[in-house]
């Protein structure tokens, strides 16, 4: 190097690049280091923005821009002739080589820069002078020129005759400085802002803002990254417009966010993967031909061939890894490059640290070795940086694209596939697909390059070791290597109670749904102690496993954070005891290595882990994508078997729910499958056919039959006009969440006349006058909002509104009363719809008489087909088959709602009018200090201060360990006081020297061997055993502190469960009805386990950050005191950085999360409705609705991702500041003699680890914050949501109300404050043992009457008495255990008919039994194994109607004197019902009984009936005088429910 130097400069090979020559800077030194340099710095810059998009059209030229553009020109041409008199004169003004390097450079550098101002003077960027940055780097030549002119000033020779080269180079000279200043000029000079270039923009913006499916983008929404420079993306200047807005708080939606560049649109990768799947596709179809033309099919003996066995063995399913590779593949391993170079640059500072360090060693080396050594520390730490930011951020664009594909395609494949296919999968497990199976695919990505990367880095780093401390390096690395099977055994013990953890928070969200789904029963029940103790009791078991987790974790923690000591150790003492002399080159050197070592050993098994997750989730996408799609062509048939124009045909058809090999295995399940078979069915055109039988009979399958839902197993099936779709309104309304009108629009265009007439004909109108925004109204999910007959009517309402030629209409009467019911059967079932083909699957026969034909169905067969007056007689005598169907497939949950939702929402007008759900709040900015306090009380102050004392002894006795060896190496060099020798203390034998770096690299005669002073081998010992004890002292405070954070954490965790499940368990039923389950179970389970398990894995590596950065501050200034000058100002700017950053990202974050939750609900909405969705034809359009959710969650996470991308190369620019400063200010102290290489040593090995500690403290402090949102979220619900009165103010008797006397007096009630009444001064009394049946229509207030006796609502005014004790003053609980109530809406919970019957087991089984025999349910419990039998989950072995029939039973067991019964027989038939009415007559003959019935005959005999309206006693007589009262309502509601 110096020889070149010596050459180029026409110097002495001593000193090839002298600073100061004869009293002036050297003219080498400068042309070199102020001209090329900075010239080079220009070039790379300017050559950045060469790439910069033109706009379309002529840009007039300003006077600014046109100055420097023609100074730029002008100095190339300067330039060159500048290498003219050079030449000439040969050596008279330097060495011609170095001019024409010189000149040749700077005029290469502006031409550059020239064409780089003409493309950004034309470009569309919104910028008036062009970047800062290009202005700044032009201004770094002129010293040079000024030292040049100077220089030529001084020595007399520029206005010389007899040097004429020398006055030709002043001119030159002159000019080209004059030329830089008219370049200033240019850019100081005031220029109009780009108002009139905004037109040139708009055409560009137009074409490049068009989203991929189709959607325009407004005109200010920036796209991400396209069109913008080298440099802008290296350094990310276009996420500047962003992050302002993020630190100004103005992102407040996704709309807010840059738009995905081109490459990234949801719909173009979707296309890309697609065209790659069906290239794949059609690849096994030329395959399987090819298969089958050369084996062809072999006939068997018996005639038959083997044909579908050998197409079933020939059709290989496409394999989702193969397309994914071959659409993202290339891309993917490209990046490759990147992590290679970036790796290995990361090697460059532990070797350059070792040259720098050996340099202050050595007093003989010249200063231009250690300015070299210096500028390669800064450009290796530089680009290695760059590197590695933007391997990270193409991974992360390679990432999101495989996230849209996967996403896009479970989605896509769910609308296909059958559903009898779908069946093997629970909602549950598909939604899974899209959410952790995707994520772990999308995180393989970056594992699979670390994969390779690890090794790679671990094999040269030991390589490396090796060429410091020769064998030494083994001591080490058995002890390393000895670690990583212990590692092995503890994380497969925490993957294994990990697994264990998670079965139980299954069971407990499991138990807390059910909880939630059935909180209004479990209250009138008063079962809150019983769930409560079973809930306390999953989580015991949780926690149990949790802290076998957090223990093993305190394990893992301990040895992570020990090993670089305990490795550098046996290192040390290893190479010592080998008889060699530590030097600071050797230790220092090792120690960056050691750290470097560390992480390949860490990281290899989680990423090994991470790539077993990718295979077992990629298994499962895989099983799901391979499930049978729909194949409609073989299902219908595309002509009439008969050739009559029918509008349906069905001949010889067998149907069934499960194909037939699965028959056999699933027989064994409760729920049976049921078979359907229809020998001949025909149906005219235009008629209405009524299908009636009992529960379980087949009626929902004979519809799922028509519309292509079951496995046809033979015969044939013809719809006529079947590309039309059907109108369907399913037996369980679907609904979406979204506003009345939407839901009934269904995607079509809004047409007046046809809504109106549909509301009307659907008996909606009243309902959308009662609702706050009208048909405007958000209705929440599933339709939560609304009760039972609202959602049904709105589901016949979409489907009459899309106009199709055939309606299958599935009980759409059941949820109704009978004036409604009524309404719908005359407007609109035989109005709106009359000349269309009708099939009416209903229970209420009376509606039947006006239908065409009936089918009677029992047992997936048609009975009988007539007339209704040949059929109505059967269904009313119809007996019930002792093989009651307890195997509905077609009967899924409750399909009658709550009635009681609709009174409480229909008549709330909430402030901001449109949702009858409160809105989640979003808490803004940063999370409170409350919550930090809230969490540290729920650790409890003396332990939060034993761990943070604890971290404090940790990382001090670290940082001592390091200052030790420093303080070791020094005092050896002093003793020895040599150079750079390396001295043997003492050499036992011949034979050791082979194991030494030295020996294996140069000869043994070679070596130094002088003898060191007879106390070194005193010193060595002193100084080990001194170095060893700091490290097992830092050791024993790295496991107390583990061990002390574990028990923390879960002592957390428990309390904050603990609070937060006695506040729920007490909140009152209206908290549950303003706040979606969905928004309680999140506390529950994504919170929870956040507090759990994310929180406390965070804020451990926070608090081990923040120490680290300290410890490394105070190590590096005490190291070089002078290096504190250059950290006051990076501290500065780190804190506005972070600062600026942590506001966007926390925004950024949020909005990721908002925009995630509508995919997974718009997702699970879609399997709800997937029969409705494919029926009606609207599969096309659910796609394109995900794809636009999608890509707004693609935007926010690329935006999230792309900022924590503009931190990092932000932070690694400050980590390059301070290492080139640390090498900077250590040489300055050499060449001054005040250095001491050990401690400088100790500074550099710390700085080349401070980004990573810097970006990793910000990273972990905004994790924290993010977990710590869920602390907020439970904190919210332990303090702010309003609970139940708890106190008791009388005492009264064991058997009391022992009457059944109930007066209620003037009660009026609301169901919250500002709300209207719903209730009005109501007064009745209800006589001892008296029968009363309670009428009115949807909204009059009837239920609410049951929630004001059971105490649900506190009263704004009046009183209620029971036996004349005031309800208001006896305790809740005992106020709601005397009363009994059978309530609408059939609640189970899972667990066995004997605790779903009686859960506090107070009952015999003698008792138990005789209530299920009263109640008709014995023979079907018998048959489903006895008393102890499960009704799985919220009792879907059995029927709706059975579900209710055991309702009934637990109202038997109670010996309450006074019983409610709120429409517990909407869902089953006629006959079933009798039985219900005749038990409860006979068992509860004594008692007082108030009934809400919606079939008046069930009330018929009551003793007295009571009707309501508005919220007021309209009416209350016995039955027989209010009937024949002209003008009654009762006789109204009469004469409306018999027509």
């Amino acid at each position: 190097m110096e020889k070149i130097l010596a050459d180029l400069c026409g110097t002495s090979p001593d000193d090839p690049l002298p600073v100061w020559v004869h009293g002036s800077i050297g003219h080498c030194f400068n042309q070199l280091t102020l001209n090329v340099i900075p010239h080079a710095m220009l070039a790379v810059v300017s050559a950045c923005f060469l790439g910069t998009p033109r706009s379309g059209s002529w840009v007039p030229c300003r006077p600014s821009w046109g100055c420097r553009i023609a100074a730029s020109f002008v100095l190339v041409v300067l330039f060159l002739a500048d290498t003219i008199p050079a030449s000439i004169s040969q050596q008279e003004l330097g060495p011609v080589f170095l001019e024409v390097l010189v000149n040749g450079t700077a005029a290469l550098t502006w031409f550059t820069h020239g064409l780089a101002l003409l493309m950004l003077f034309r470009s569309i960027r919104d910028s008036k002078k062009g970047p800062v940055v290009l202005a700044f780097l032009a201004l770094l030549p002129i010293p040079s020129l000024i030292i040049k002119l100077v220089w030529y000033y001084h020595s007399k020779i520029a206005w010389s005759p007899a040097h004429p080269a020398a006055s030709f180079r002043f001119a030159i000279l002159c000019l080209q400085l004059a030329s830089l200043l008219v370049y200033m000029i240019g850019y100081l000079f005031p220029t109009t802002g780009r108002q009139d270039f905004l037109s040139i923009n708009h055409s560009w913006h137009q074409d490049q803002l068009m989203s991929e499916a189709g959607i325009p983008v407004p005109d200010q929404q920036r796209v991400a990254e396209d069109g913008e420079s080298w440099l802008s993306r290296f350094f990310y200047v276009w996420m500047n417009p962003l992050m302002k807005c993020g630190s100004q708080g103005r992102l407040k939606q996704p709309q807010d966010v840059c738009v995905l560049p081109r490459q990234l649109q949801a719909a173009r990768v979707c296309d890309r993967f697609y065209t790659c799947w069906q290239k794949k596709a059609a690849l096994h179809q030329v395959e399987e031909e090819t298969v089958s033309h050369t084996s062809p099919i072999i006939a068997r003996s018996d005639g038959s061939s083997n044909a579908p066995d050998s197409l079933h063995r020939a059709q290989k399913p496409v394999q989702l890894f193969s397309v994914l590779h071959a659409a993202f593949g290339l891309r993917f391993y490209s990046l490759g490059l990147l992590k290679l170079a970036g790796s290995l640059l990361g090697f460059s500072g532990p070797l350059l640290l070792n040259l720098l360090v050996n340099f202050m060693e050595s007093r003989q080396e010249p200063l231009s070795h250690g300015v070299l050594y210096a500028l390669g520390l800064f450009a290796g730490s530089f680009l290695g940086a760059l590197l590695r930011n933007q391997f990270n951020y193409e991974m992360n664009k390679v990432t999101l694209m495989v996230r849209a594909a996967i996403i896009s395609a479970i989605y896509r494949k769910v609308l296909r596939v059958s559903s009898s296919s779908l069946t093997c999968f629970t909602v549950g497990e598909i939604v899974n697909f899209m959410s952790t199976d995707a994520t772990r695919l999308v995180s393989f990505c970056t594992s699979f390059h670390e994969l390779w990367s690890l090794p790679f880095q671990f094999a040269i780093t030991l390589y490396l070791l090796y060429e410091q401390v020769g064998v030494a390096f083994l001591g080490g690395l058995s002890l390393a290597l000895l670690l990583v099977p212990i590692n092995k055994v503890i994380a497969n013990r925490i993957v294994m109670n990990n697994q264990e953890m998670l079965k139980h928070k299954d069971t407990r969200v499991k138990l807390m749904t059910e909880f939630l789904s059935g909180i209004r029963v479990i209250k009138f029940y008063t079962w809150e102690k019983h769930f409560s103790s079973r809930i306390s009791a999953c989580r015991a078991e949780e926690l149990q496993k949790l802290r076998a987790v957090r223990y093993l974790d305190a394990v893992c923690v301990y040895l992570w954070a020990a090993l670089p000591v305990i490795v550098s150790i046996a290192i040390f003492i290893t190479y010592v005891l080998l008889g060699h002399l530590l030097t600071a080159t050797k230790v220092f050197t090792a120690l960056a290595l050691v750290g470097m070592l560390i992480l390949p050993l860490n990281s290899f098994p989680w990423v090994l882990n991470s790539i077993l997750e990718a295979k077992v989730s990629l298994d499962r996408i895989q099983r799901f994508l391979e499930l049978v799609d729909q194949d409609l062509e073989a299902y219908y048939s595309l002509d009439t078997p008969s050739g009559t124009a029918a509008a349906i045909e069905m001949q010889c058809a067998a149907f069934s729910w499960t194909p037939v090999e699965k028959e056999s295995t699933r027989q064994s399940l409760l729920t049976g499958t049921l078979q359907l078979h229809i020998e001949n069915l025909s149906v005219k055109q235009g008629m209405l056919l009524g299908v009636v039988g009992k529960i379980g009979s087949g009626k929902s399958s004979l519809l799922a039959a028509v519309t292509g839902e079951l496995i046809k197993q033979g015969g044939r099936v013809y719809i006529c006009g079947l590309e039309q779709g059907f109108g369907l309104a399913t037996q369980e309304p679907w609904i979406q969440s979204a506003t009345v009108r939407e839901n009934i629009l269904f995607g079509r265009q809004y047409d007046a006349r046809l809504y109106k007439e549909v509301v009307e004909a659907c008996a909606l109108s009243d309902d959308l006058n009662i609702l706050p925004a009208g048909d405007q109204t958000e209705v929440g999910e599933n339709g939560v909002t609304l009760s039972g007959g609202q959602k049904a009517r709105i589901a016949l309402a979409r489907a009459v509104y899309q106009e199709k030629e055939l309606y299958l209409l599935d009980d759409p009467l059941a949820a109704v009363d009978a004036e409604v019911a009524n309404h719908l059967m005359q407007k609109c079932i035989l109005g709106v719809l009359k000349h269309k083909t009708r099939i009416l699957c209903t229970h209420r026969t009376e509606f039947l008489e006006k239908a065409d034909a009936l089918l009677l169905m029992d047992n997936g067969r048609i009975v009988k087909t007539g007339t209704p007056a040949d059929i109505l007689p059967l269904v009313e005598a119809f007996p019930k088959s002792k093989d009651t169907d307890k195997r509905q497939k077609e009967k899924a949950p409750d399909e009658q709602d709550q009635e009681v939702a609709v009174e409480i929402e229909a008549k709330e007008s909430t402030q901001n009018n449109h949702l009858i759900h409160k809105e989640e709040e979003k808490k803004e900015g940063a999370v409170a200090f409350h919550v930090y306090k809230a969490y540290w009380l729920a650790m409890g102050t003396s332990l939060v201060l034993s761990i943070l004392f604890s971290l404090f002894l940790m990382q001090a006795s670290r940082n001592v360990s390091d200052w030790w060896l420093s303080h070791w190496i020094s005092s050896i060099a002093q003793t020895a006081n040599t150079s750079v020798m390396v001295c043997s203390a003492s050499l036992p034998s011949p034979h050791l020297l082979l194991f030494s770096i030295v020996g294996l690299v140069s000869p043994i005669q070679a070596l130094d061997t002088t003898p060191v002073p007879s106390n070194g081998s005193l010193d060595v010992d002193f100084y080990l055993i001194v170095y060893g004890s700091i490290a097992g002292a830092n050791s024993l405070f790295t496991i107390l502190r583990a061990f002390l954070f574990a028990y923390g954490a879960l002592r957390a965790a428990t309390v904050i469960h603990n609070r937060l499940l006695q506040r729920v368990l007490k909140a009152t039923v209206t908290f549950f009805d303003t706040t979606p389950t969905g928004r309680i179970l999140n506390r529950f389970s994504s919170d929870l386990y956040c507090v759990d398990d994310s929180l406390p894995f965070v804020l451990n590596i926070f608090l081990a950050n923040i120490y680290g950065l300290l410890g490394m501050l105070i190590m590096m200034t005490y190291g070089l005191p002078w290096i504190g000058l250059v950290l006051l100002p990076l501290t500065a700017l780190y804190f506005s950085i972070q600062r600026y950053y942590r506001c966007t990202s926390r925004e950024l974050k949020r909005l990721c999360s908002v925009t995630l939750s509508p995919i997974y609900t718009h997702f699970s909405e879609t399997l709800s409705g997937l029969s409705s969705i494919r029926a009606m034809q609207a599969t096309r359009r659910f796609e394109l609705e995900n794809h636009l959710r999608l890509e707004e969650s693609q935007r926010c996470l690329f935006a999230s991702n792309t900022a924590a991308q503009w931190l990092d190369v932000r932070l690694q620019m400050i980590g390059v500041a301070v290492v080139t400063a640390i090498a900077g200010i250590a040489i300055i102290q050499h060449q001054k003699q005040l250095g001491n290489p050990g401690l400088v040593g100790l500074a550099l090995s710390y700085a080349l680890s401070v980004t990573n500690l810097l970006s990793g403290l910000i990273s972990s402090f905004t994790m924290t914050e993010t977990m710590m949102v869920s602390v907020e979220r439970t904190e919210e619900y332990t303090t702010d949501i309003p609970t139940e009165p708890q106190h008791k103010l009388i005492e009264v008797a064991a058997d009391w109300p022992c009457q059944g006397l109930v007066e209620f007096q003037h009660v009026v009630l609301a169901y919250r404050a500002g709300l209207p009444n719903v209730l009005e001064d109501v007064s009745f009394t209800i006589y001892p043992g008296e029968k009363v049946g309670i009428v009115g229509r949807t909204g009059s207030g009837k239920s609410t009457l049951f929630l004001a006796l059971f105490r649900m609502l506190e009263l704004k005014a009046g009183r209620i008495l029971l036996d004349g004790v005031d309800s208001q003053l006896v305790g809740l609980e005992e106020l709601r255990s005397r009363l009994a109530i059978i309530p609408q809406d059939p609640f189970l919970f899972s667990g066995s008919i004997r605790e779903n019957l009686d859960p506090e087991g107070k009952r015999t089984d003698a008792e138990l039994h005789k209530v299920l025999e009263q109640c008709h349910l014995w023979d079907v419990v018998a048959r489903m194994g006895g008393l102890d039998s499960e009704v799985g989950e919220r009792g879907k072995s059995l029927s709706v109607g059975q579900r209710q029939l055991l309702c009934l039973a637990r109202a038997l067991l109670t010996q309450a004197k006074v019983l409610c019964i709120d429409e517990a027989t909407a869902s089953v038939d006629q006959k079933t019902d009798q039985l219900l009415q005749q038990t409860i007559r006979q068992c509860f003959a004594a008692k007082t009984i108030l009934t809400i019935a919606h079939r008046l005959n069930t009330i018929l005999d009551s003793d007295r009936v009571l009707v309501m309206q508005a919220g007021r006693v309209a009416e209350l007589d016995s039955p027989t005088h209010l009937s024949q009262k002209d003008g009654s309502l009762f006789q109204r509601l009469l004469h409306s429910g018999q027509q």
